[in-house]
């Protein structure tokens, strides 16, 4: 229980919360995890059926991940979050087999959504007040108003009625102009 409490943390306070500022899916990932937790302690302690195991994993497909409100990164926590859960669970006789695998799958994590690695590239949908026929001049449109580097971009809605165009844009954000340090200055006495 202590090791799984401490990758929860370590997860949900120390990488997700640190990096993405969500309370509410900060909290749903400590819940998630003690949940499942708790739940496969059960199961071992009880000598349940397999059957009982896979009813669970059931249960848990009818969470709703693929709300408009929760990204793919989010879901790669949750995920992680069952997983810690499940691992520690199942833990009772391999305590340090358990060990090493929260360290690897919290290193992953640490690595695989570190803001160094693909912290400039985003992804945003965008609704223009014009409709461009050229791709290209669509392409030029979204650098000047985003003023950054479009990777890929797909229009997802036209409205030629209210002359509107949705786009759904993968963008590079140029690297922040290096700035001087304070620069010394001297006064001049009267």
């Amino acid at each position: 229980m202590v090791m799984d409490l401490a990758a929860i943390v370590a997860l949900a306070y120390g990488l997700y919360y640190r990096r993405h500022h969500r309370r509410d899916l900060l909290f749903a990932y400590v819940a998630l995890n003690v949940g499942i937790f708790a739940v496969v302690s059960l199961l071992l302690v009880q000598r349940v059926d397999i059957a009982v195991g896979f009813g669970l994993f059931g249960v848990l497909s009818i969470i709703r991940l693929r709300s408009s409100e929760i990204t793919q990164q989010e879901i790669a926590y949750y995920f992680i979050a069952i997983v810690l859960g499940l691992v520690n669970g199942l833990a009772g006789e391999w305590p340090l087999t358990a060990l090493l695998l929260n360290g690897v799958l919290l290193a992953i994590m640490y690595i695989a959504d570190h803001p160094g690695l693909l912290g400039r590239t985003r992804q945003q949908v965008v609704t223009l007040d014009v409709v461009h026929a050229d791709p290209d001049l669509l392409r030029a449109d979204l650098e000047g108003r985003l003023r950054a580097r479009v990777l890929h971009c797909v229009v997802t809605q036209v409205d030629y009625v209210r002359d509107v165009t949705v786009v759904d844009v993968r963008y590079a954000v140029p690297k922040p102009a290096p700035t001087s340090g304070p620069k010394a200055t001297m006064g001049v006495r009267r």
